[in-house]
């Protein structure tokens, strides 16, 4: 995410949240390495959900009534994030 703060979630397999976030990517990985841990790294922009990101960067735009929905916006990813999957700590 170029000239955006971001972070590193890691969600490790089978996780349903987060087991760690990061300010860079090399310190999750250095974590995940010695963890020896499987999941996935991906990169989130700070101080905004990602709905509002992609929409604001024009990387998503609403095209269906749901698309405005509380329930939409709250699950949404956008998918296209920097991520990472590692397999008992090589990435994969």
């Amino acid at each position: 995410m170029e000239n955006d703060r971001s972070v590193w979630v890691f969600n490790g397999a089978q996780s349903f949240f987060p087991s760690g976030v990061f300010t860079t990517r090399e310190l999750a990985e250095s974590w995940i390495r010695v963890r020896h841990l499987t999941g996935t790294l991906t990169e989130y922009p700070l101080d905004v959900g990602m709905f509002d990101y992609k929409t604001s960067k024009g990387l998503f735009t609403p095209k269906k009534e749901e698309h405005t929905t509380a329930l939409f916006i709250g699950m949404f990813t956008g998918g296209g994030i920097d991520h990472f999957h590692y397999e008992d700590g090589k990435l994969g």
